[in-house]
């Protein structure tokens, strides 16, 4: 249905509509509807899909050229609905769209549909007229209420018609620092894009807000979009933003897009950014997406977070599609980190040297406050199978009856990883997927944390029936509970017992749970917090003297190259949770339980010198040509069997070498040989990658775009039979 090559029946239109179908799908891109007239491009309609209604975009930009086929007209099914109440979606949108469905290798239809509420399918015109109407009331009240008073006809102070449109400082009464108020300068005085280089607690949010703040007073249709990497970062910088703009812009003039939101309120929250009625969206990476008709200015905060980047239906990444999305509406972007990305990083470089970011340099921590001194200890010198070092729970213990807080962070939660016999060596494997179930002891369940399998712990093992079944590892939950019998003796300053909160995604299921936890520790009522990466980045806890990282030393020998990046910036991310008040800033400490306390990262990590891990890592990656020097993308295939998988990308690259267009590029490129995932099996799903470099980009690009045929073609090869899907990820995070 995708081609045009007879008139239209009397009294009907033709129109092209995206719905959500998949690129390996045979019926990606767009679907000919008819319609009564045709629709401008952007209108959402309601159409027939198979047996189903479905949400659809007009995608009519103009009538797609004949190929000679013939379209029957009486088979063509009407559009169901129009939903006119709503203003069509706009020409920077539907650019941004293809762009993300054309770099990433999705069907545009994949990443449009992806990107609206679907909640939308369920309204009807009528609906959502009262809806926009409900939106514009309150909008236009607002107007009326904060309107200021007219000059009187003697006045002809400039200065105070500035303060007017440009009344930051005076209007919120906040102290900048020398480093605050330049970064906000350059930022006022250059295009951008801009990398807000700050130390944790430097004020980098501050720095957000002001500039949005400016944004806002001097432009009244102006529209801020603020991303953060993880929903459980969105409730804490929703209230700051609020409690800082609601006076003068309105409750309903700040909103939240994220996917821990109800239907109904994702779609509030989509009209009143499409209707303009929200000046200022907060939104994890979705929020990329969000129709904002007076966008002016994207904030990226902790642009360096691998959140950013989708891992399922397209994998596109929210900060690059920021960038460009900046760069095609003219618009500034400003991204945020104290440990940035060694991409951005890169791309900030001087001008000179081809950089094209401007970095803005905000190393000091407000006030007096310093960065945690940080404490290496030995592993190899302490007792054998010990959980926690004698030193460090020296610390702790000082700590709590000083009447202060410590944080120990350990990126692995349930009690235990593994389960085993000690005498035939069963292990709690998952029959479902090629990794093992987790041992949670608060419930007494094996669970998977890849395909959700949970059974309740054997009182025996199931091989040989030995009742002696050890643990092998540890989680949070074992932490947690050791912790509280380590400091059963130590007391609080008024007496208590010593408090012990874990914090990861078991303890959080529940609607509020995490909320309320937070609420603890910044009341403290909480002495020792225990979590995982959660906890480690993005919190404000002003009580927190003390961070502790648990084993982190996995990350410095693995295959993944960007592994060390990884463990670096989550680590000084954490560090910098500790001594955020200035009256205990100089008494804070991070320390690190390791087995390598002489590793050249940890040694970068003592001095808090980000620049000089980037450098180095920057040398390593030229010397290696690995991103960003180079450029990747992964092939996955799954599959009913491994060897199938493997068997379907490696023809697909065979096949290649034999097409004239795609055989022009390989000398650009490197494929690698199939192999199968870090987790080869999920859910009973073989999975298989390939790898693909260049050192240029378009040649990649190029190379991918034709190479959708042969994929496709190969998957209907004999030899093939029993693959589910593929997905091609671009710029890949983890390998």
């Amino acid at each position: 249905m995708n081609n045009l090559s007879q008139p239209p029946v009397s009294g009907t239109e033709l129109n092209q509509v995206l719905v959500h179908t998949p690129i390996y799908s045979l019926m990606a891109g767009v679907l000919t509807y008819s319609h009564t007239c045709q629709l401008p491009a952007g209108t959402l309609v309601r159409v027939p899909l198979g047996t189903r209604d479905v949400l659809g975009v007009v995608w009519n930009d103009k009538p797609a050229p004949s190929d000679g086929k013939a379209l029957d007209q009486t088979k063509l099914r009407p559009i169901t609905a129009v939903l006119d109440a709503l203003p069509a979606l706009s020409p920077h949108w539907r650019a941004l769209v293809s762009f993300a469905a054309s770099y990433y290798q999705r069907s545009v239809g994949e990443v449009a549909l992806a990107a609206l509420p679907p909640q939308l399918r369920d309204l009807s015109s009528i609906q959502l007229t009262r809806r926009l109407k409900k939106l514009a009331k309150a909008a236009s009240h607002l107007d009326t209420d904060k309107k200021p008073p007219a000059e009187p006809a003697h006045s002809s102070n400039d200065t105070e018609k500035q303060a007017l449109v440009n009344p930051p400082d005076a209007i919120y009464n906040v102290a900048l620092t020398a480093e605050q108020s330049g970064a906000i300068s350059q930022f006022n005085q250059y295009s951008g894009p801009f990398l807000l280089f700050g130390a944790t607690g430097s004020g980098k949010t501050e720095v957000f807000m002001q500039c949005t703040a400016q944004l806002l007073a001097s432009a009244p249709d102006a529209q801020v979009l603020v991303m953060v990497p993880e929903i459980n970062l969105t409730p804490q910088l929703e209230d700051r933003f609020k409690s800082r703009f609601a006076g003068l812009h309105g409750e309903d003039a700040v909103v939240s897009m994220h996917s821990g939101m109800t239907p109904a309120q994702r779609l509030n929250s989509w009209l009143a950014a499409h209707s303009g009625a929200a000046r200022i969206v907060l939104g994890t990476r979705m929020a990329v997406f969000a129709s904002m008709p007076q966008l002016q200015l994207i904030i990226v905060d902790e642009e360096h977070d691998p959140s950013y980047k989708s891992h399922e239906g397209a994998r596109y990444s929210a900060r690059d599609l920021a960038i460009y999305r900046g760069h095609r509406e003219g618009i500034k972007v400003m991204l945020g980190s104290a440990t940035p990305s060694l991409e951005s990083w890169y791309h900030s470089r001087p001008a000179t040297e081809g950089g094209r970011y401007l970095r803005l340099n905000m190393p000091s921590r407000i006030g007096s406050g310093q960065l945690p001194l940080v404490r290496r200890v030995d592993m190899n010198h302490q007792p054998k199978r010990c959980i926690i070092a004698p030193p460090l729970l020296t610390a702790i213990a000082q700590r709590i009856e000083r009447g202060e807080q410590s944080m120990l962070f350990l990126n692995r939660r349930g009690y235990a990883p593994v389960l085993e016999c000690t005498d035939c060596g069963w292990k709690s494997t998952c029959p479902n997927c090629s990794a093992f179930r987790v041992f949670h002891k608060i419930d007494r369940t094996l669970r998977c944390h890849h395909c959700g399998f949970s059974e309740r712990v054997p009182r025996a093992c199931p091989e040989c029936g030995n009742m002696d079944i050890s643990t092998i590892g540890r989680g949070t939950e074992r932490l947690e509970e050791h912790l509280t019998e380590l400091l059963v003796d130590i007391r609080r300053p008024d007496g208590q017992a010593v408090r012990v909160v874990r914090i990861d995604a078991d303890t959080t299921k529940l609607k509020g749970a995490l909320e309320s936890q937070l609420a603890q520790v910044h009341a403290g009522d909480v002495d020792v917090l225990v979590g995982t990466q959660m906890i480690a980045k993005g919190h404000d806890f002003r009580r927190i003297t003390l961070v502790a990282a648990i084993n982190p030393d996995n990350a410095l020998f693995s295959s993944d190259f960007r592994a060390p990046e990884r463990l670096f910036s989550l680590l000084m991310q954490a560090a910098g949770r500790a001594g955020r008040d200035a009256a205990v800033a100089n008494k804070s400490e991070m320390w690190l339980q390791t087995q390598h306390p002489t590793h050249p990262l940890y040694e970068s990590l003592k001095n808090h010198d980000y620049p000089a891990f980037a450098a180095s890592q920057l040398n390593e990656r030229q010397q290696a040509g690995m991103p960003p020097m180079s450029f990747q993308a992964l092939v996955r295939a799954d599959a009913r069997t491994q060897e199938v998988a493997q068997e379907f990308l490696n023809l697909a690259s065979q096949a290649a070498a034999q097409q004239d267009e795609l055989s022009a590029l390989l000398p650009h490129l490197t494929l690698y040989p199939a192999v199968p995932m870090t987790i080869a099996r999920i859910a009973n799903v073989e999975r298989a990658q390939m790898l693909i470099e260049s050192p240029s980009r378009a040649a990649l690009q190029r190379f991918l775009a034709h190479w959708q045929d042969t994929l496709q073609h190969t998957r209907s090869r004999p030899e093939c039979k029993g693959v589910l899907r593929w997905a091609i990820d671009v710029d890949p995070l983890s390998i």
